[in-house]
């Protein structure tokens, strides 16, 4: 058995203790930090890159804060306006509501605008990459044709560029600018793969590498790669077509049938309040019937405010269930979402609108 003295455990504790308190582990702790900013900052630039934005990160930081402080001072505006009276006698107050506004809420707004930039990035990333594949069969075959007429594949990928390729036109200049530079082409290939989170990019890619690598036929090649990527494209719109029940189910219930029934109801509860309110009978029992009258509990306020929420939570689910059926992913049909929900939104309040009028005319 091995025995642990305690002098040597507490000289084991005051070595742990220097070391977390010297200024090399300090300094260590601080490095840490510096290199996880400036990793963030790198994966941000990346991402902008793919989003094919020219901006700069620290131009986006300082759009951020000065975005942020305008709408504080928007906020602080309102809150002096909205609380004039106390704040004219209670400083206490005063300085709770300033900490509150720019600590608490400037937290917020920065968060939420950081979210809403990165989702549009996303965003930005996605229809650049759908643009990238739907050209690229076409691409592909042209490049097929410029071998077959004698050239070598940096040439032919460089005369098969044209203005109706948009993104991928551009990614081919760069991919022919530097492989004149010297670099290699499978390099410069895989350059261009890195920037694209696509599978049919970088399936395509890889097989025209391999078939470089092998000497093989890669007019060939090419022409088989555009065609299993046209057929794939198709069989998504088959697919696409088949669920559009499905699609005109959800959105007829989101953007129709919910905010009719809403309507109705919140005219429901007005007549209900309207006709008791005429009823002059005390609160209680109905002598001779097992009837209980009451004031109403739910007020048209509360109900109007339920309605709203509910149908942009309805929205917002519906929308990206439509997105991934049609599109197959959220972000190729984000559309979607602010559509509806302006749609449910503001077919509630013209149902509730009509609906009003008509039976206004009763009371």
């Amino acid at each position: 058995m091995v025995k642990i003295k305690k002098a040597d455990i507490a000289v084991d504790v005051e070595k742990m203790h220097h070391h977390a308190h010297s200024p090399g582990h300090k300094f260590s702790f601080i490095r840490k930090i510096t290199e996880g900013r400036h990793e963030r900052k790198v994966a941000l630039k990346q991402r902008i890159e793919k989003a094919g934005l020219n901006i700069t990160t620290s131009s986006v930081s300082r759009l951020m804060i000065v975005l942020c402080v305008v709408v504080n001072l928007i906020v602080t505006i309102y809150a002096v306006n909205r609380f004039y009276d106390y704040l004219r006698y209670n400083y206490l107050f005063i300085i709770i509501l300033f900490l509150v506004i720019w600590v608490f809420i400037f937290l917020l707004v920065f968060f939420v605008m950081w979210f809403l930039f990165y989702v549009t990035l996303d965003v930005a990333i996605f229809k650049r990459r759908q643009k990238l594949e739907e050209v690229l069969p076409d691409f592909l075959q042209l490049v097929s044709s410029n071998i077959r007429a004698g050239m070598t594949t940096e040439q032919a990928l460089w005369f098969a560029v044209r203005p109706r390729f948009g993104v991928l036109a551009k990614e081919i200049e760069e991919v022919a600018k530097r492989t004149f530079t010297g670099e290699p082409l499978e390099s410069a290939l895989h350059h261009f793969v890195s920037k694209y989170e696509s599978k049919v990019l970088e399936r395509s890619m890889n097989l025209l590498i391999e078939g470089i690598r092998a000497g093989g036929e890669i007019g060939e090649l090419l022409n088989k790669i555009a065609g299993n990527i046209q057929e794939t494209n198709i069989l998504k719109k088959e697919m696409a077509a088949n669920v559009t029940t499905y699609v005109i189910f959800i959105t007829f219930a989101t953007v129709i049938a919910a905010p009719f029934l809403f309507g109705m109801a919140c005219q429901l509860i007005m007549v209900i309040q309207e006709v008791f309110s005429r009823i002059n009978i005390a609160p209680g029992t109905v002598s001779g019937f097992p009837i209980t009258i009451s004031e109403g509990v739910i007020s048209i306020a509360d109900f109007r405010n339920f309605a709203v929420v509910s149908l942009l939570i309805t929205s917002l689910f519906s929308g990206m269930i439509v997105s991934t059926i049609k599109k197959g992913d959220i972000k190729g049909g984000i559309k979607y979402i602010p559509a509806f929900m302006a749609s449910s939104v503001t077919l509630f309040f013209i149902v509730v609108k009509l609906f009003s009028y008509f039976v206004g005319g009763f009371f």
